[in-house]
């Protein structure tokens, strides 16, 4: 952890992922004695802060900080946290609070936390809320519909994918040549698996016969997710061109995930909703002439990050 960085609100932690095969799990850290509450554990001058008053601060840290503070990084947090008081204080006896660029910033941290608050808490409320989950799950289902495929990839000159050792960088003629030439094998009846795990130049996928897995809408780039949606299950395709290489796709599967399987993708959504709702009450208005015209949906400002498709895995 970077010196005070306990200072400021960090960005919730994504869910850890689970342990890979061959891969040695690390043992849980031992369970901690049980401490009286009011036992001061830190001082700082004339300061005391008791076990209570820091279990609680540590409730409000990312759950990765959460886990830390009950094993090996418990005193370094500790030491993070005494280090950001021993500022504080400091930063109080020159008055640095009452500078008027310092008061704004405080006041906006003491809203965003608070905002933090409600959102979490909104998401909690829906989570428990089935009836509306499931309700938002009909609303939206076709963003649920999924495609179970497999690929194989022949690259050519300029794409991001590296050319396997071994191999010649083909041009986009050759390349296309070879797809082709797989194409027509694989309807003369080989085995697909066999063939990916042979030619593909994607070697991730390829290891495992080509496998793509399940994936939704806006997780494949648009030429692949175009032909992959539109061909029917169990058929190849003929060679589709995107920026990675040519792409002969087989379809195993079109479904739609099921509603136990993304419930708990849709408590930030009703969150959303509710927050916007308090948006709408609020009857938010901004000076145009201080700020600029509202911005035309599907608009983007100059320098603002952009939404892109993501590459074939």
């Amino acid at each position: 952890m970077a010196s005070c960085a306990l200072a400021q609100t960090p960005a919730p932690a994504p869910a850890p992922k689970p342990a890979q095969p061959g891969v040695l799990a690390v043992p849980a850290a031992p369970a901690a004695p049980a401490v009286d509450p009011n036992t001061v554990v830190i001082t700082i001058g004339d300061e005391k802060v008791t076990a209570q008053e820091f279990e609680i601060f540590l409730k409000g840290l990312p759950d990765q900080y959460k886990t830390a503070a009950q094993g090996p990084m418990k005193r370094q947090i500790g030491e993070q946290y005494a280090q950001v008081r021993i500022l504080a204080q400091e930063a109080r006896k020159r008055g640095i609070q009452n500078d008027p660029v310092v008061k704004a910033q405080i006041a906006f941290q003491d809203d965003n936390m608070l905002a933090g608050a409600l959102y979490r808490q909104m998401q909690t409320e829906a989570k428990g809320n089935d009836a509306a989950l499931k309700a938002l799950y009909e609303g939206k289902k076709g963003d649920f519909d999924q495609v179970t495929a497999r690929h194989i990839l022949i690259r050519f000159k300029g794409s991001p994918v590296p050319v396997r050792t071994g191999q010649k960088d083909l041009t986009e003629e050759e390349a296309l040549a070879k797809a082709n030439d797989i194409e027509k094998r694989l309807a003369a009846g080989e085995d697909f698996a066999k063939i990916a795990k042979e030619e593909s130049d994607d070697v991730g996928s390829g290891a495992q016969g080509g496998e793509l897995g399940s994936f939704r809408h806006g997780q494949m780039v648009a030429e692949f997710e175009k032909a992959a949606w539109a061909q029917p299950v169990g058929k190849v395709s003929e060679p589709i061109k995107t920026q990675f290489g040519y792409h002969i796709i087989k379809v195993e599967k079109h479904d739609t995930k099921p509603y136990d399987e993304v419930k708990n993708e849709l408590g930030p959504e009703i969150a959303r909703q509710n927050a916007d709702v308090l948006k709408s009450k609020a009857n938010v208005q901004l000076d145009d002439a201080y700020f600029g015209p509202p911005q035309q949906p599907g608009t983007a400002q100059p320098g603002a990050p952009q939404a892109h498709s993501q590459p074939v895995k």
